[in-house]
């Protein structure tokens, strides 16, 4: 059978995947909350963006844009972090129609993350 020095080498080999599948997992921001909430409908025209995520994202050199039904982009302004793992802005104006939010974020880690929020003015 295996010997104790084969049992404690097994040992620590599992306990370097498991720390190392740890750290895979943990690589990219993930967003846990937003308002708007994806799909939602919402009441314009001012809207307040509300961002939080499953780490500490570095909030100026994030990303947020809103994209409209026709295509056009416009940059929204990071206008702050509550908590390290948040990021708020404000869009002002919205003509009744369907968003996108799209937004990326620099975690923690050093990694770049990204993701889409459709929502609908009314």
């Amino acid at each position: 059978m295996f010997s104790a020095l084969s049992r404690r080498t097994s040992f620590v080999l599992i306990l370097l995947l498991i720390a190392g599948a740890a750290q895979v997992c943990w690589a990219h921001a993930i967003l846990k909350e937003c308002t708007p909430a994806a799909n939602s409908t919402v009441k314009g025209p001012d809207l307040a963006i509300n961002l939080r995520f499953n780490v500490r994202i570095d909030g100026t050199r994030s990303r947020l844009h809103l994209v409209a039904a026709d295509g056009t982009s416009s940059a929204l302004t990071i206008t702050g972090q509550a908590t390290p793992d948040t990021l708020q802005s404000q869009a002002k104006g919205l003509r009744p129609g369907v968003y996108m939010l799209v937004w990326t974020v620099l975690a923690s880690d050093g990694h770049m993350s990204k993701g889409e929020i459709p929502f609908t003015v009314n």
